[in-house]
């Protein structure tokens, strides 16, 4: 997958589970500043990452994903090491 596909497959995911335009689910934006995720949506988005993509993303890692590109790019990582 590219990191195009990663990014518009996690946009859909946040739209699902937040309700957030997938066009605005873009990898300059914030989860929690620009998008108004909360803890418990992210929490919901990081479960559908992990089964849609195939990665274990620990509680510890999901602190560090404060943006979209943050997030496509441990998926990426986390893919690549699989």
């Amino acid at each position: 997958m590219s990191t195009e596909e990663i990014r518009a497959a996690l946009a859909d995911i946040v739209n699902e589970v937040a309700g957030i335009s997938a066009d605005d689910v873009q990898l300059d934006k914030s989860f929690t500043d620009d998008l108004d995720v909360d803890s418990l949506s992210m929490v919901e988005v990081v479960v559908e990452a992990e089964e849609q993509f195939g990665v274990k993303i620990p509680d510890e890692e999901v602190k560090n994903l404060k943006t979209v590109g943050d997030a496509v790019a441990y998926i990426e990582r986390a893919r690549a090491a699989a």
